[in-house]
């Protein structure tokens, strides 16, 4: 059966989040790692009580890496301390116990947008030492699909050599990322034929297929039933975490309802 979670917003203190997404009736908080108030220095600092209350309201952990980094970044010491931030939470997350640890790629902006070639390198770079620490340290990793025109792994094919390369990496389906940008057949469709196997988390929202929108589910053009199916016909009993990010959590709720209907027998 397939487990729902919800995000943490890095803007309010971790443990007062983690008590909201059980109140909202998630089955695991996927903590973004980011700062003011998720950076792992924080984490850290406070792992005995984010740990204690995990346990008291009966939540279960995944951990997304740092998303506000530039691990492919042109400059050598952005580069260098970006990979560092990944490495230091990859630690947090599993001193505190998480199941799994979200990455997301590195990524061209800026200038580097310029140099195509070379930011692809520095990804992969990047890419190969997070892995290999994450392998150290006994954690598994579930590899995101980005978005169009981020110079990363956005298409099914881009994940061929990595996932070959890994034997043991997943992938986290973004269903989100996946639309924006289609053109005929759904992107996504296309993921779960190539990669159904290997898919080990799925990100969920909306949007109408221009930009990130983070949406509730009905709200853009994501064709959820048809995806919701095909997940079904591959038989995916993993982990589901809704990225809408609306101020009204009513939303967020609202959507993982939806979503269930859709993967219940008959739905």
């Amino acid at each position: 059966m397939i487990r729902f979670g919800a995000m943490n917003s890095p803007l309010h203190p971790v443990v007062s989040e983690i008590e909201e997404i059980s109140r909202l009736g998630f089955d695991y908080v996927e903590v973004t790692m980011d700062a003011p108030q998720a950076h792992h220095l924080l984490l850290r600092e406070r792992m005995d009580d984010v740990v204690a209350t995990l346990r008291r309201v009966g939540l279960g952990l995944v951990c997304h890496l740092p998303t506000f980094v530039s691990a492919a970044d042109l400059t050598p010491a952005l580069r260098d301390a970006s990979v560092a931030e990944l490495l230091d939470s990859l630690a947090t997350a599993r001193d505190m116990g998480a199941e799994k640890v979200v990455l997301h790629p590195a990524h061209g902006q800026g200038l580097g947008r310029r140099a195509p070639d070379l930011v692809r390198g520095y990804i992969m770079e990047s890419l190969d030492t997070v892995l290999s620490r994450a392998g150290s340290l006994g954690l598994r990793v579930v590899l995101e699909n980005m978005t169009p025109g981020s110079l990363s792994l956005t298409e099914p094919e881009d994940f061929d050599a990595v996932l070959a390369q890994y034997p043991t990496l997943e992938m986290t389906l973004d269903l989100g990322h996946a639309h924006i940008g289609t053109v005929g057949e759904d992107r996504n469709l296309a993921f779960i034929q190539r990669h159904g196997g290997r898919i080990g988390h799925v990100h969920a929202s909306d949007n109408r297929g221009r930009e990130d929108d983070h949406l509730p589910v009905g709200a853009g053009s994501v064709d959820f039933p048809l995806l919701m199916d095909a997940l079904k016909r591959i038989g995916y009993k993993g982990t589901l975490t809704l990225e809408v990010f609306s101020p009204d959590r009513d939303y967020l709720v609202r959507s993982r309802e939806k979503l269930a209907a859709m993967l219940a027998p008959g739905g």
